[in-house]
């Protein structure tokens, strides 16, 4: 309680709207001024970063006001559910900072309960058994404009429709053939209440309650009474659920009373650029082997940005930056690749990669010399150290950073130009060396050996400097180099349109690099690198000592914060 009365006195404008809301029922002494949130995903696939946003508010609130919240998996369809996403699913949520207790739970704990509801509001004549198809239901519904037309079997009986709804839980029907419909208002202004399912036939094992039940509730009829049954005071979702909030209190005044009832309260869903976030549509790219698993650092699922090599923080980071409003919105990838960039330039390790090589050869430096140089860490943080690199006659740059006859304020390598090699010396380009079909193979140079840390010449100042590593050390590895996954902004903007056509076909491209043998040396999963000049990479899972594989996360060039700086 002391915490609470310290989080009243907060300056409430501090709060986005649903901790504002939260924050008025608490002190109302709503519901006992006890507050108990849940994350209730589907375990019909793999989490999205949308989810991300839905958790970090569920978990989030609880922990800023002193709640509780719960892990419920909505598993009231057995056809598309599976354990493989039950395990994934608690997996994200612990990698993101987030942990239930001993508090996870499952739609089909309260089966027995909803059956029991459902039996009762058969026999008060407020629910009725449908023989119609799926087809004709939705033709009788009607239009927002127009009221809909009743059923012919929704005035059986009580005593008949609970025989009926017996029988189908028996499995003496088929799949289809009959539901359960709750009698409201075939005339309502809400289609929501136009006599919604509230029961189907479904006939497959389900993953946890075996073969036991034949029918199954609809998630309008089970999401506000497994909030009641488990305790939920507040079920916060998003926006698409504000028309199902009106049913969702229909449903739970079957239950509450004025000492406690859950309370809905919708914010907005997160959309991004470059991306789709529809499950069926990431299944279809999963299955259609569009992409490489449901884990492929392309995808916008919470294990696939792991893979990556994103950090949790910088998620909760991106989340907090476009913050929890009433009206949608397409958030810019930019801002995402930003939140990530910034926490990686924290935390990475500075090191160098070559990622299209060329050969350099110092003729003035000695063939059989081999010094090394001290790297820094992280300038971002002082206590991370330093490491040493190999320095040889023969070394490899970049392929992009020489050119012939270069362009004015092109300020790398080029003849008679001179660079800096970073943590190193200063080089001259004197010549170069071509195959029979003109294709540089040979970059040669000299040294200014005075220009070393330490030397007369070492603050001696050139336009360039160059990223390299020893010809003679470095160590072969793979380059995955990962790019938005479609080549359109906004995929579902274009509903007419095939969203397999709209993928980027440059989303991948595979390279052979080389690394200095520190990154050999440190390739271990989870650990977070940046390519000087080129971009933060992390080993993959396909990666070993024998074949060094590695995901660009990102690249350095920070576009959003190029935009804002021009707005």
């Amino acid at each position: 309680m002391a915490e609470l009365k310290e989080q009243e006195s907060a300056d409430a404008r501090g709060l986005n709207f649903v901790e504002q809301e939260v924050l008025a029922d608490l002190q109302a002494g709503k519901n006992g001024a006890r507050l108990s949130t849940r994350f209730p995903p589907e375990p019909n696939g793999y989490l999205h970063i949308g989810h991300a946003k839905a958790f970090c508010m569920d978990f989030g609130i609880a922990e800023k006001f002193g709640g509780t919240c719960n892990l419920r998996f909505d598993d009231t369809n057995p056809v598309k559910e599976d354990v493989e996403y039950v395990d994934a699913i608690r997996e994200d949520i612990h990698w993101l900072g987030f942990d239930w207790g001993d508090r996870e739970y499952y739609a089909s704990d309260y089966f027995p309960q909803l059956f029991d509801l459902a039996c009762r509001l058969i026999k008060e004549g407020k629910a009725y058994v449908d023989d119609q198809t799926s087809e004709q239901i939705a033709a009788q519904k009607g239009t927002p404009t127009e009221p809909g037309q009743a059923s012919p079997y929704r005035d059986r009986t009580p005593e008949e429709n609970l025989d009926l709804f017996l029988r189908m839980n028996a499995g003496e029907f088929e799949e289809g053939s009959r539901v359960l419909r709750a009698k409201i208002d075939m005339a309502s202004d809400n289609m929501h209440f136009r006599d919604p399912i509230m029961y189907r036939i479904i006939k497959h094992p389900h993953h946890r309650t075996g073969t036991k039940w034949k029918v199954y509730p609809m998630y309008d009829f089970a999401h506000g009474q497994s909030d009641y049954f488990e305790g939920v005071t507040h079920s916060i979702c998003t926006l698409e659920f504000v028309p199902h909030r009106p049913l969702y209190d229909y449903f739970v005044d079957e239950l509450a009373d004025e000492t406690y009832r859950p309370r809905q309260i919708e914010f907005n869903r997160l959309n991004l650029t470059y991306t789709v976030m529809s499950k069926r549509k990431l299944l279809t790219l999963v299955k259609e082997g569009l992409v490489a698993g449901w884990d492929d650092p392309r995808m916008p699922t919470i294990s696939a940005m792991r893979r990556r090599g994103y950090t949790p923080q910088s998620i909760k980071n991106f989340v907090d930056l476009i913050g929890y409003t009433k009206y949608e919105a397409l958030n810019s990838v930019s801002l995402l690749e930003h939140a990530v960039r910034d926490d990686l330039n924290r935390i990475a390790t500075r090191v160098m990669g070559v990622i299209n090589p060329v050969k350099v050869v110092i003729d003035n430096y000695p063939a059989d010399r081999v010094e090394t140089v001290t790297m820094e860490n992280n300038p971002e943080q002082p206590d991370s150290g330093v490491h040493e690199m190999p320095f040889s006659r023969e070394l490899y740059i970049e392929r992009e950073d020489f050119m012939e006859n270069p362009p004015k304020k092109f300020f790398r390598l080029a003849p008679g130009s001179e660079v800096r090699l970073k943590g190193a010396y200063i080089i001259k380009c004197e010549n170069v060396v071509k195959d029979a079909d003109g294709n540089i193979t040979e970059i040669h140079c000299t040294y200014d050996p005075d220009t070393l840390s330490g030397m007369p010449g070492a603050n001696r100042k050139v336009k360039g400097t160059l990223h390299w590593v020893s010809a003679a050390h470095a160590v072969d590895a793979e380059a995955r180099l990962y790019d938005r996954l479609f080549a359109v902004e906004n995929p579902a903007a274009e509903p007419d349109r095939d969203f397999r056509e709209m993928l980027n076909p440059d989303s991948l491209v595979v390279r052979q690099i080389k690394v200095e043998p520190f990154v050999a040396a440190n390739a271990r999963q989870g650990e977070k690198f940046q390519f000087q000049r080129i971009g933060y990479f992390t080993p993959d899972y396909d990666s070993t000592p024998e074949h060094l594989v590695f995901n660009r996360t990102i690249g350095l060039r920070d576009s959003w914060e190029k935009e804002q700086k021009k707005s």
